[in-house]
């Protein structure tokens, strides 16, 4: 493995400005890159009572037309104190040229999502083309998620069917760019 970041030829860029430049077709996506904190509420009719979580996302780029995508998140009670780790997740997002999204996800829970969408000037929609489960992954069937940006700030959507239910709202949650 490579002993310092200066010995790896192939950085990863959290802001732009560090590491070699973005692609050009990442260009529709450029507001993504960073670090990005805040706090949500859940719910799905399978569970006893809503949630509150916090989470964090990372979007970063290699100069290659994707980008590297990781987010995780902690339950949290009342007060806003962790309770337990949640939701983690990690893959890469694909722009084509036609500003189209390609997005590969794996969460440790056995579970693996294709998703397609496309980028508008301030939103982002993606939607499941294929899921993919281990034998003892939970049943997930399909999933919608949009993005939402203005200035420094992102609001995530997640819909999700499984377990037997048709897709519906899972997920809401209010992000704020953090400095790196």
């Amino acid at each position: 493995m490579f002993e310092s970041p200066q010995e790896n030829p192939y950085p990863d860029s959290h802001v732009l400005g560090e590491g070699p430049e973005p692609h050009p077709l990442l260009r529709p996506v450029l507001p993504l890159l960073g670090r990005w904190h805040g706090r949500g509420r859940g719910e799905y009719p399978t569970l006893e009572q809503d949630f509150r979580y916090e989470q964090e996302i990372t979007f970063s780029h290699d100069g290659r037309p994707f980008l590297r995508y990781e987010a995780r998140a902690w339950l949290i009670d009342a007060s806003g104190t962790p309770v337990r780790p949640a939701g983690r997740e990690a893959g890469w997002w694909r722009v084509t040229p036609d500003a189209s999204l390609e997005v590969v996800l794996a969460h440790p829970t056995g579970i693996v999502e294709t998703y397609v969408g496309r980028v508008s000037d301030t939103e982002i929609e993606i939607e499941t083309k294929d899921v993919a489960l281990t034998p003892l992954a939970k049943e997930v069937t399909g999933t919608r998620r949009r993005y939402a940006l203005q200035g420094a700030e992102m609001t995530v959507t997640h819909d999700m069917a499984a377990v037997g239910q048709p897709l519906r709202h899972h997920l809401t949650a209010h992000l704020r760019r953090r400095p790196s």
